[in-house]
């Protein structure tokens, strides 16, 4: 199906102005928090602190009001490795979600962003630090690892972490439109076609993801494994659950990941979110596509028992 009307009439109310591209993307930012503003009664929403290597971690926490929580989530926000807090919808909306339709305690993760000379590792070792905490304060409850984007990649890295390290490994792999590979496959002809018109502050170029890289990393040779977790061991991993974007320059990057886990058996499950783009998850709008991949991963965080 063509992209969604709604991201056509937002892509177009983000240009309108004509303004810099720092500028559109602060707009971006307000936009999202304004529009139908998300909250919940049945849930509670709790500030807590990880200690990690490099200070203090906030943290957010969420369970439902009513009843025990019968599993648990770290979710980690995207944003490409520099942008993006608790606030932001993908963080906050989706985390009180999951909580709520999985009768989990949820946790997001303010981790330190790649700005100001803040690299890699130091994003990781904050998500790391913030899953030791939570397997530390509920090691009863089995445990899923999720996140959005670069926070799926930071998610992912950090099971390979627990993995190579013989720590408590999550039970599941949630991730969303995750950013795993550098360089990132093409897209397939026909949606490079669709996406033609799209404008450039709303697509990830190769020399968009190139700088991200940089701006991460430092550098886009020797990458270590863990930097850009495709480019890993992926054996061993437990189930996981693919959301892809249709319209996105990422997707390519998910898809190969799904590829490669099957092929070292790991249980693998994806759904494509049908003409919704890159970063859906941060829009709170009554969108069918939004609703399938919120339930597409509360599905899989149920499961846990």
């Amino acid at each position: 199906m063509p992209l969604h009307q709604y991201f056509v009439d937002w892509l177009t109310e983000m240009t309108s102005a004509g303004d810099s591209e720092q500028a559109i993307r602060q707009r971006m930012t307000q936009r999202a928090r304004e529009r139908d503003p998300w909250a919940h009664p049945d849930v509670v929403v709790a500030d807590a602190v990880a200690t990690g290597p490099h200070g203090p971690i906030p943290l957010r926490t969420y369970r439902p009001r009513h009843g025990e929580c019968a599993r648990s989530l770290l979710w980690v926000h995207g944003g490409g490795f520099r942008n993006g807090d608790l606030d932001m919808p993908e963080a906050h909306v989706v985390s009180g979600e999951l909580s709520l339709r999985t009768t989990a305690f949820v946790v997001s993760v303010g981790y330190r962003l790649a700005r100001d000379g803040v690299r890699y590792p130091v994003p990781l070792d904050d998500v790391h630090a913030a899953w030791s905490w939570l397997r530390s304060e509920h090691a009863s409850l089995p445990a899923a690892l999720g996140g959005a984007s670069a926070g799926a990649a930071l998610a992912l890295a950090t099971a390979l972490r627990a993995r190579d390290r013989a720590e408590a490994t999550p039970a599941a792999l949630l991730l969303a439109y995750p950013f795993a590979h550098f360089p990132v496959p093409a897209l397939d002809d026909a949606t490079a076609v669709e996406m033609a018109g799209t404008p450039a502050f709303a697509r990830s170029s190769p020399a968009a993801v190139e700088e991200m890289v940089v701006n991460y990393v430092g550098r886009i040779s020797d990458l270590p494994a863990d930097a850009l977790p495709g480019g890993a061991r992926l054996a061993e991993l437990p189930p996981t659950r693919l959301v892809l974007s249709e319209y996105d320059d990422l997707r390519p990057s998910g898809e190969l990941l799904e590829r490669q886990l099957r092929e070292v058996d790991v249980p693998v499950t994806s759904h494509v979110a049908r003409g919704m783009r890159h970063g859906h998850l941060n829009h709170v709008a009554p969108l069918a596509g939004i609703e399938e991949s919120i339930a597409f991963l509360a599905d899989g965080l149920s499961a846990l028992s």
